[in-house]
């Protein structure tokens, strides 16, 4: 079946697509921070109890060295530091009674979530606070917020200061350079999507100085029509595979070699095609931002 042919059903999936990406983003746990001796030492250090929800906050409350008591269930590998912290469940369902039961200060999600948990977390009396990811500059953004109010300023500024860094970096090597025009197919089993700027993805291209072709757009994703976008003739295509990584790429790759119209894609001819590594570049930002944005600058400049 052709992308265009697809197009409807990438809409129609997205929301399969959130459960999977959400279900192998999940995260971390942690341990709840030590009882203070005294009102005075309550005053100096509080004794905050946190549940993360997904895999991207617990590494960043891992980098910040943040303890937590509660984690979602995920098939990645955690942080160390959480390795007997209680598991919470799907970061799209976790397990509410088990959140509510560990007595939490504060619950950690992803604004990607926002709309299904939130009402569910307020039946039971918990207000989680939702994170924004969806590009570089909001994620330190989230970062430095984080480290504010749980006391690890210091160690905040230092992590979000790094990505700056290396964009300031890359950004200089990239000067003077033809800024070349990207698609960017987002696809999980079964459906593709095409990645707007405004997705964590194209914020990254953008950074760099790539030039997404989905151009004009509100939304961080659309359905994909093959004749447009090859009118577009862009110089690279992005493939970012979720979900299931190695079965999705199969899939491009079918979809590539039995839909003729991609050989007229000036990126297929030139052997422009890049599939993204899964844990590097996902529909939310994470503290590999920096290794992302080497990863990125290597094909956008070869």
């Amino acid at each position: 079946m052709s992308l265009k042919n697809r197009g409807m059903a990438g809409v129609a999936l997205w929301l399969v697509w959130m459960l999977l990406l959400a279900g192998c983003g999940g995260a971390d746990a942690a341990r709840s921070a030590a009882a203070p001796s005294s009102a005075a030492s309550q005053a100096e250090a509080p004794a905050y109890r946190i549940v993360s929800t997904t895999v991207a906050v617990t590494q960043m409350m891992d980098a910040l060295g943040i303890e937590l008591v509660g984690v979602p269930t995920s098939a990645k590998t955690l942080p160390e530091r959480y390795a007997n912290v209680t598991r919470v469940g799907n970061p799209m369902s976790p397990d509410l009674e088990r959140v509510k039961s560990l007595r939490p200060t504060d619950v950690l999600s992803v604004t990607t979530l926002q709309y299904d948990l939130e009402p569910t977390f307020k039946q039971i009396g918990l207000n989680a606070s939702f994170l924004d990811l969806t590009s570089l500059a909001k994620m330190q953004e989230e970062i430095r917020g984080l480290g504010t109010r749980f006391g690890r300023e210091a160690e905040a500024e230092k992590l979000a200061s790094s990505y700056n860094d290396t964009l300031k970096r890359l950004q200089g090597e990239a000067a003077g350079k033809e800024k070349p025009s990207v698609l960017i197919l987002l696809g999980v089993p079964g459906s593709y999507l095409v990645a707007t700027e405004h997705s964590y993805i194209g914020d990254l291209v953008r950074l760099l100085g790539g030039v997404n072709i989905a151009q004009g757009e509100k939304v961080e994703y659309l359905a994909s029509n093959t004749e447009r976008l090859q009118q577009a003739n862009p110089d690279v295509i992005l493939r970012a595979a979720h979900g299931m990584p190695e079965e999705v790429i199969q899939m491009f790759d079918e979809e590539f070699r039995k839909n003729d119209i991609w050989k007229h894609f000036k990126a297929v001819q030139n052997g422009r095609v890049y599939d993204l590594e899964e844990s590097l570049f996902g529909t939310t930002g994470n503290i590999a931002a920096d290794e992302a944005l080497e990863a990125l600058y290597k094909k956008l400049y070869p």
